[in-house]
């Protein structure tokens, strides 16, 4: 389900606005159950109506578009605490730093790993990262389906880093960098995180 979700935004990310009835065709399901995913998305504040596209007779169909809170945002904060001289020595503090300023509130404790995996997607999706987890018989994992970083991941490396720092502060975990940027199912790069618990 969460892929699907993740498709919409890639979608709306390229065409910048759609219909359900486009969405629904262009991904080969139901328009009943792509308005459910949709529906999720809007009351997470990451998809809007637009505006109503002329559709000639009958109801008007509703037009959806990426919010603003769903646009890449994190890039800035980051060059912001990058241009103020963080330095690798503290890539932890910097990770803390833009989970604080960047996430309206900290993830909630949970008692299972998937719960807490939930949460901490829940605290990435509006800092640009289009992430998703995926149950794996060594342990979970986290797709980053987008970098916000791409840009200067070049010259910053160390960024990387950082990405599984933020991920170990939501979940309370280990997480090392399996792959970077590596063409995903649909040709998109992205990142992968396996999550380890600790003991």
């Amino acid at each position: 389900m969460q892929s699907t979700r993740q498709s919409i935004l890639d979608f709306l990310s390229t065409r910048g606005s759609a219909s359900a009835q486009q969405m629904a065709q262009a991904f080969g399901m139901s328009t009943q159950n792509l308005r459910r995913h949709l529906r999720i998305l809007e009351q997470r504040g990451l998809i809007a109506v637009s505006q109503p596209a002329a559709s000639g007779r009958g109801r008007p169909q509703l037009v959806y578009a990426l919010t603003t809170q769903a646009k890449p945002n994190h890039l800035a904060g980051l060059s912001r605490a990058l241009l103020q001289g963080q330095r690798p020595a503290s890539l932890r503090p910097l990770a803390q730093r833009l989970l604080g300023t960047q996430t309206s509130q900290t993830a909630r404790p949970a008692r299972s790993t998937s719960q807490r995996l939930v949460a901490a997607i829940r605290q990435l999706e509006p800092m640009g990262y289009r992430p998703r987890w995926e149950a794996r018989p060594d342990g979970p994992q986290v797709v980053l389906g987008h970098c916000p970083f791409a840009a200067i991941i070049d010259q910053h490396p160390e960024l990387c880093q950082v990405d599984a720092y933020m991920l170990e502060e939501l979940l309370g975990a280990d997480a090392q960098q399996a792959s970077k940027l590596q063409p995903g199912p649909q040709g998109t790069p992205q990142c992968i995180f396996r999550i380890k618990e600790r003991r």
